[in-house]
């Protein structure tokens, strides 16, 4: 074996990520808000993420994208792509890139800034990117969950015996 031989070890095709695929990538302004949210839930939808988890996604999203009009240089891009069972959505915009970027709830009498804070709940995953000209915040989203069985549910045939609600301790009797 010669000294520009390297030896390389078989890699596992099933460690090898699969490509991203682009679902959704667009400019947008105050004016197209709307119509990207419409987008963006049947497009969500479209890929397996439902109910109250895709609900919530669509809301994080749009907390950002109207973050980016109003904050943001009232402008920015979206973009949506799915890798592997991982949506992941980057709303980039080209405003100024100075003072903090808190990610925490403001006091009950302060108007708004809670738009950080919502779509960092909301998602399963918030990153935000300060750059030169402006800020990218990506939000992620599981398509598939390993969810444990709902247990205030019955079994199929099973007899359920409700009693009235008291105070939170009085559950644990």
């Amino acid at each position: 074996m010669s000294d520009d031989a390297v030896a390389s070890e078989p890699v596992d095709p099933a460690s090898v990520p699969a490509p991203a695929t682009e679902l959704i990538s667009q400019d947008f302004t105050a004016a197209t808000v709307t119509a990207l949210r419409h987008r963006l839930q049947s497009v969500v939808t479209a890929a397996g993420l439902t109910g109250d988890v895709g609900y919530d996604f669509v809301l994080a999203v749009h907390e950002l994208v109207t973050n980016a009009v109003r904050h943001g240089g009232g402008h920015g891009r979206l973009d949506l792509r799915c890798q592997d069972d991982l949506l992941i959505c980057e709303i980039t915009d080209q405003g100024p890139a100075t003072g903090s970027l808190p990610v925490r709830l403001p006091a009950a009498d302060v108007v708004g800034g809670r738009g950080l804070w919502l779509a960092h709940r909301l998602a399963e995953g918030l990153v935000l990117t300060r750059r030169l000209h402006g800020v990218t915040a990506t939000v992620t989203a599981c398509l598939t969950r390993q969810d444990s069985p709902d247990v205030s549910s019955p079994a199929p045939g099973a007899l359920r015996h409700d009693r009235p609600r008291g105070r939170p301790e009085d559950d644990d009797r």
